[in-house]
């Protein structure tokens, strides 16, 4: 067995075992508010594998890690889903995973995590209830499986208010339509505001179309 970080060939493998384990209306759930349309954190996304007879690769296990924001001023991760595979579910796999992501992220300098999942299963690992207690969430939750873990002492101390979703990333839109275009379109874009600034017919290579062509790019 071996945990890795989550490649995007993992990804069809990763929804499938996630409906099986929580249902097609997942979505659904309050914790998917704070989800929509923020990217996981990628470094703290793993897989749990094995190889088949036939050398295959086998998805066993996945964890995700989301950003958050708490109060809207406090940077924070919020741990889910994480599923195993129902053959393999009693061989501590899901702990594992845990350790393991919970160790990457305090090395990477994060300083609290946040989930909403079984207490009796998630205090094991240092998750309490009462660290949370003055925070609330977007939605309709058991607040006993709300709970709160500091990586570094006394995070949450006086940390208050709604659970947020991150800021998605800012997106160049003139970068994104160059480089998804096809390059015949690309160079319409760039040439064409050029060109208009000559008349038609006109010879490229004389001095007075170089220095309108010069004029122009300016």
């Amino acid at each position: 067995m071996n945990i890795t970080l989550e490649l995007p060939v993992h990804a069809a493998a990763i929804e499938k075992l996630l409906d099986s384990s929580f249902g097609p209306k997942r979505h659904t759930k309050t914790v998917y508010r704070l989800r929509k349309n923020v990217a996981p954190a990628a470094d703290l996304c793993f897989v749990a594998t094995d190889t088949d007879e036939a050398g295959n690769e086998v998805l066993l296990g996945t964890i995700r890690y989301w950003p958050v924001m708490l109060g809207n001023s406090v940077q924070a991760l919020m741990l889910g889903p994480i599923a195993i595979d129902p053959a393999h579910r009693s061989e501590g796999l899901g702990g594992k995973l845990i350790r393991h992501s919970l160790e990457a992220a305090k090395a990477l300098g994060h300083r609290i995590v946040i989930l909403v999942g079984d207490a009796p299963y998630y205090v094991r690992f240092g998750f309490q209830r009462d660290l949370v207690a003055s925070l609330s969430l977007p939605g309709p939750v058991d607040p006993t499986r709300f709970q709160g873990l500091e990586l570094v002492e006394g995070a949450l101390t006086g940390v208050t208010g709604m659970v947020g979703r991150a800021k998605p990333a800012k997106v160049r839109t003139a970068a994104v339509a160059v480089t998804s275009a096809a390059p015949r379109a690309a160079a319409k874009v760039t040439k064409l505001p050029l060109f208009a600034a000559l008349p038609q017919g006109a010879d490229l290579d004389s001095p007075v179309s170089r220095r309108r062509l010069r004029r122009a790019a300016r």
